[in-house]
């Protein structure tokens, strides 16, 4: 296999991003695309990810091939890459040859690793409530969220979304409502409401580095989804448990 970017950002971003929920994946590079489907060491969080064969200038691959890889040592190597840099891709004995090229060109060779965990599968969810809206407006709202408490609650309703949080004294809340700039997709009656993790939210909407809209999907006490895509260069999704109260 031999791949290279014009673009890196959108390997750099999404490998910064990515590992700070997952250490260490196994990437499977097909005929169509670089992908990642891994799981956070605790359960909680999701990462699906597919930097697309459209996004690179060479995308050479014979046959569909699996590499393991610490997340945190590739992103040491990617956060080398200077501003005019291409970057190339290759598999060399047993390792991930990674070279920088401008005005020198620079190669890093990162050892594969044995991954014992089983291939994670997408798992198949309905949502009721789909919210498309600027990934700014979204970053603001988690941020806020995290000045007052620990968990975030998701609202919709036909026509609004509202995002709240609140802790032993204070309180937040963002209301949206439908516009040019936000759709909301509700399907069902009164309104669904839903409560994540801040920690991970945080995390999560680093997403926006790579696509100024995030497309939010949940359902009462269900998982979320977040996905943020760059058309033909690459898609980063998020899945995150929900945080079910005990009446």
């Amino acid at each position: 296999m031999k791949l290279t970017l014009a673009e890196p950002k959108y390997l750099k971003e999404s490998i910064s991003i990515i590992s700070e929920i997952v250490t260490e994946a196994r990437f499977k590079i097909t005929k169509d695309a670089v992908e990642l489907v891994a799981m956070d060491p605790a359960n909680v969080a999701m990462v699906i990810f597919k930097l697309f064969s459209s996004a690179f200038i060479e995308y050479d691959v014979k046959k569909e091939v699996d590499i393991s890889i610490n997340l945190g040592n590739l992103k040491q190597i990617l956060r080398r890459i200077n501003p005019n840099d291409m970057l190339n891709l290759e598999i060399e004995a047993n390792k991930l040859k990674v070279q920088l090229r401008g005005d020198n060109i620079r190669t890093f060779n990162l050892p594969l690793i044995d991954i014992d965990d089983k291939e994670q599968k997408v798992p198949e969810l309905n949502f009721p409530v789909k919210v498309e809206l600027p990934s700014s407006m979204f970053n603001d709202a988690v941020e806020d969220a995290d000045i007052v408490a620990e968990s975030i609650s998701f609202i919709a309703e036909n026509g609004k979304f509202t995002i709240e949080a609140s802790g032993d004294l204070s309180q937040v809340k963002t209301e949206v409502c439908e516009s040019e700039n936000v759709k909301i997709g509700f399907e069902g009656e009164g309104n669904i409401k839903a409560k994540y993790s801040v920690e991970y939210l945080k995390k999560m909407i680093s997403g926006s580095k790579l696509s100024d809209r995030v497309i939010i999907n949940f359902n009462k006490d269900y998982p979320l989804k977040l996905d943020y895509k760059s058309i033909d260069k690459v898609l980063l999704s998020f899945i995150l448990a929900p945080r079910v109260e005990n009446d």
